[in-house]
């Protein structure tokens, strides 16, 4: 897997190819939005979002909120239009069924289109995860020491040993660990968090635990935030 990386400057006029080449099946790529600093997005930023997307950036009441939502999908279409040489405009980003209870609430995807994505922010920065088989991305802040006590019964068993028998100085940044690559499997899987979060295995350590027809990384975050990624495996 690649590393994460910033996109390309964006937004832009399309151009075919421009960011970063029709997708050919290639390894999973990550990409990187940062939106602190307060830096407006450049003027026309938002050509490429539908009546949809913009309707959502407008129910933002902080101006953070609707800056990292913004140019997280102006990224995302950017990036999508340059994988497929297609016009980001014009792709008509859609949710696949849920595998649990067959409701169009599933993956988000481009209709028809072979290129699996994955999103997720916090914080004022987000994750764009694209791949050849479905993928799931999640970025986190440790959580606070005290909602622990609410997070961490709810994961598996074996993980909630592993957190206590930690230092209390180091769980944080473990669940944090934990939790990423949870979300990470869930969203690639279709299901999410309804899945429950007890039901599969990942790890608190410092590697993440096999999971049978998956990869899971944990991936290089912006200091403060923990990262994973989780791609299915193509004969599976």
């Amino acid at each position: 897997m690649t590393g994460v990386r910033a996109p390309a400057p964006l937004p832009r006029p399309y151009e075919a190819g421009a960011v970063p080449g029709r997708w050919r099946g290639a390894e999973p790529e990550v990409w990187l939005v940062d939106g602190r600093g307060g830096a407006p997005l450049p003027p026309g930023s938002e050509f490429v979002l539908d009546a949809g997307e913009r309707g959502r950036a407008d129910m933002f009441l902080r101006a953070e909120h609707r800056r990292i939502y913004v140019a997280t999908h102006v990224a995302l279409r950017m990036l999508l239009g340059g994988y497929l040489e297609e016009d980001p405009a014009a792709l008509p980003l859609v949710r696949e069924d849920c595998p649990g209870c067959g409701e169009p609430h599933g993956r988000p995807a481009v209709a028809g289109s072979p290129v699996h994505f994955s999103v997720s922010h916090s914080g004022g920065v987000a994750l764009l995860a694209f791949a050849g088989t479905p993928v799931g991305v999640d970025i986190e802040r440790p959580p606070a020491p005290d909602s622990l006590t609410y997070l961490v019964p709810r994961l598996h068993v074996a993980e909630r040993s592993e957190l206590a028998s930690l230092p209390p100085a180091e769980r944080a940044a473990a669940c944090a660990r934990c939790w990423t690559r949870k979300e990470a499997y869930l969203k690639g899987i279709g299901i999410g968090l309804a899945a429950g979060l007890d039901r599969d295995y990942v790890g608190s350590g410092s590697e993440a635990a096999p999971l049978p027809g998956w990869t899971l990384t944990d991936l290089a975050a912006p200091h403060g935030f923990a990262a994973a990624c989780a791609v299915r495996d193509r004969e599976s």
